[in-house]
Order: structure tokens, then sequence, then C-alpha cells
């Protein structure tokens, strides 16, 4: 990255995450450490640029630090801090920016506080962690032996005549975390961020004095019902130069939209990124459902508390996903009231009132059936909301008439008529039984917005009917 720079003098950092350790090359465990912290370095509005995994191996890790540090503004380091022989980090980033390995005393006796909480003796080779690059700042891990660390690399200019005749010098950070992803978390969140966030804080005030630097926001929005190929085209008129980028991700049976936007201030950013939402929603509507960490279940709760409404749920595919989801909220037993797992006929007609009848004429996985069992649940708990769900997850137990993936749901309301419909999700038994839930918990935000119920277009197969029906048993 040609251009010398300090860190946080009002550009948009970018940043490089090394992940260390032979078991994530082998494929031996996943490394869910690089997803958590590129996400959360994108909420605080600096871009992960790179990703690099290293083995435990001296000369590629010192390879690995010094182009990270020759591109990045920010270098977050995981695993290699532990005590045996393969933990070779802090060594090996000593040797590699020509520093010290010092002692540090503080850190040596909250290690061997750790191992007398526990009762247990500190094996020699744990005093290894308490030895750091000299001039370092020690990250505390108040659940772990292994601290992390913080180390600055000056540059001058990488070349060029701009670089050189700027004269400025780059300073990057590296930070060092355990490769525990407990650890990692708690690190990253209560040390390492707020490290970043101040040098950033220190750099834009810095650059407020008319240099004008650049700001980047960025937004996740929400949403349920459209492929991420739709989603693409139905937001084509998103001009790619207007300084608005849309990011995609799939995360099923949801869909993610992130729009990017960097402008020539934070209040310009701020502005253009409210502005690019209100468009989004606005060509959307309903398919976006919440921004953030808003699950589909928080936003339903959320309604229901609003309109100090009530839920109960009758499931049988999907053996409780839609209760358990609903549940998982905070505050929810302000609103669902309860539910019922019936997976067996007997059931159905015990607890929901289902008649006997109608399971013989219709079958279980049925619209009349699905029905009478939003309806049973509802009216037993008295509550202003039932939600039902009745199909074949598979991967046996299909028809000619009735496939592996049909399912019904059925949403019965106070004082409004039954809606029902059949749907085939062909799917593995697991995303048919997540895709029912969110359809049943959709249907329930839908109501309450008093906007249509619809299914999801991703996999809906055309033929499936739709009837809203009142009082039917």
């Amino acid at each position: 990255m040609s251009g010398s720079k300090t860190l946080g003098s009002g550009e948009v950092l970018c940043a490089e995450v090394i992940t260390i350790g032979d078991e994530i090359l082998r494929g031996e465990i996943v490394d869910s450490n690089k997803a958590l912290m590129s996400e959360r370095l994108h909420d605080a509005e600096v871009e992960t640029r790179f990703h690099t995994s290293v083995l435990d191996h001296p000369a590629e890790m010192a390879d690995a630090f010094r182009r990270a540090v020759s591109r990045a503004d920010v270098v977050l380091v995981s695993g290699g801090l532990g005590p045996t022989r393969d933990d070779l980090t802090t060594e090996v980033l000593a040797d590699t920016f020509g520093c010290d390995l010092v002692l540090d005393e503080a850190s040596l006796e909250t290690i061997r506080g750790f191992f007398r909480h526990l009762g247990r003796d500190m094996s020699d080779n744990n005093a290894k962690q308490a030895y750091f690059p000299s001039g370092a700042e020690v990250l505390a891990n108040p659940v772990g032996t292994a601290p992390g660390f913080m180390m600055e690399v000056p540059f001058g200019a990488e070349g060029g005549d701009e670089g050189a005749g700027a004269g400025f010098e780059r300073v990057a950070l590296i930070f060092t975390m355990p490769g525990v992803p407990r650890e990692l978390a708690l690190m990253l969140e209560e040390q390492v961020l707020p490290r970043v966030l101040a040098r950033m804080n220190h750099g834009a005030n810095n650059a407020a004095g008319g240099q004008g630097g650049r700001a980047m926001r960025a937004r996740l929005l929400r949403t349920f019902g459209l492929g991420e190929s739709s989603l693409d085209a139905e937001l084509q008129h998103f001009a790619r130069d207007a300084g608005v980028e849309l990011g995609f991700r799939t995360a099923f049976p949801d869909n993610y939209l992130r729009p990017v936007v960097r402008a020539a201030s934070a209040e310009e950013a701020d502005s253009r990124l409210e502005e690019a939402c209100r468009e989004i929603r606005a060509h959307l509507g309903d398919v976006v459902y919440g921004e953030g960490d808003e699950t589909m279940a928080a936003a339903v709760g959320r309604l229901l508390t609003e309109h100090g409404a009530t839920i109960a749920t009758a499931e049988s595919c999907t053996g409780g996903l839609v209760a358990e989801k609903l549940t998982e909220i905070p505050g929810s037993s302000s609103y669902v009231m309860g539910g019922v797992v019936a997976y067996a006929n007997e059931i159905k007609t015990a607890l929901l009132g289902v008649s006997e009848a109608l399971l013989k004429e219709y079958g279980a996985v049925s619209e009349p059936v699905a029905i009478a069992m939003a309806e049973g649940v509802r009216e037993r708990f008295d509550t202003d909301f039932g939600v039902s769900t009745t199909g074949i997850s598979g991967p046996d137990g299909g028809a000619e008439e009735k496939p592996v993936g049909t399912v019904c749901v059925a949403l019965a309301r106070r004082g409004a008529a039954t809606h029902v419909e059949r749907f085939v999700f062909p799917l593995d038994r697991i995303r048919h039984r997540m895709l029912t839930a969110q359809v049943a918990l959709d249907w329930v935000r839908r109501s309450l917005l008093g906007v249509e119920l619809v299914g999801p277009s991703l996999l809906r197969r055309r033929g499936g009917g739709s009837m809203p029906a009142g009082g039917q048993k």
C-alpha cells in the first residue's frame, strides 16, 4: 500500500486477519475466528482486505507478518500464544521486527494466580506466556492463561515519488490474541476494538483542521422471501459509481444486504447511508424485516409487544422450532403463551381438537388440518394468534400427491379469517424445517403490519394453493 499515513489520519482503514496453526491448514478445525474478527472490524468501519492462514513455521509466519504490515493499517493475529513449543507467535513477531523479549512480571503473577485458583501447579513452560516484544502493550486475558499484546510497527515511505517526497511515516498496529474462540472474542471486544477506535478518533480529530479525510458507513439489512440473485436484480438501479456499494450474503433462510457508503466526512456518509437505506426499503417493501442484529423472531416479538398481542404455536414437522425461536428473545414471556408439538395424529386430536374425520379425509399434511391446528391452539390458549406447521421434512414419507418437502402453514387470527398455504420446499430435512419456521414467523410479522401474507419466492414451487378460510375444521 503505497502512500504512507499515520493510523487514524482520516482515511478509511484497512485490515488483515492472520490465523496461525497447523490444524487450520489441515482442515481439522473450522476457522471461525476469521469471520468474527472481520465482522467486528467491519462494524467498526475498518475494511478487512486480506485473510491469511499460516502454519506454525517461523519463516512462513515472518513472511506473513511482513506482508501484512506492508499493506494494512491494522493486523489481527489469532493463535500461537500458548505455552507449548509450537506456539511461536510472540517470538517470531519480536524477531521479525527487531525487538527483544521482555518479561512482564505482572502477567507472570496473573498466570500463577490462574493456576492457584484452579488448585493446580503451574508448569514451567507457562512462564513463556509472560514474555512480550519490548515496547508492546499487554492485553489482559481474564478467562485464560495467554495474554495478548499490541505492538506498533513504524515504516517509512514504501517507495515511489509520492511516498519518498511526502516523508510521512505509516504506523501499523499489530494485535495478537489467543486462538481459543471464547478467549479471542472477549479480548477482541474489551481490548482490541476500543484501542482501534481510540486511534481512529484521534486521527480524525487531527484531520479535522482542513485536510478532509474520508469516512465509511455501512448497515446490515435483513430480508426474507427473495433469493440473492433476485435481490440484486431488484436493485439494479443502484449505480455503482454513486458512492454506494451493495454487498449480498445468504444466511439461509434469509438474505442480507449491506450498503456501504464512502464520503468525504462522517456527516456526509451518515446522510447518504440513511438515504440509501430509505431507497432500498421503499423499493423492496416488506421483504426487508430488520436491521443489524434483529432476527425475524426479534422483529415479530417487537411487533407483538407494540400491539399488545399474544401468540401460541401448534407444530408438527418443525417440532417446536417456531416456539424456540420466539422464546429465544428476552421478554417473550409477555407474548408467548405456550405451544404444542403434535407429531402424532392422536395428539393433534387430543390436544388441538383436530377431528379424526378431518385427518382421515385429508391426511395430516393438508390445509384443512393445518387450519384446525392453528385455530385449536389459538382457542385453547386464548391468544390473538395461533400458528401451525404440518409437513413432510423427509428424507422419507413422501408420495406422488404429497412429495417430500410438502408443508402446510396456517395462521389463525382473532377476529379475522385463518390463512393457510401449501408449499413444496425441495430441501434437506434441516433446511426444510428452518424455512417453514421462518415462513410462519414472517406471516405473524406481516399480519401485524397489515400487509399481504405471501410465501417465499426463492424456493416456492408454483401450483400450491393459497386459501383464506374462516372457522374451517
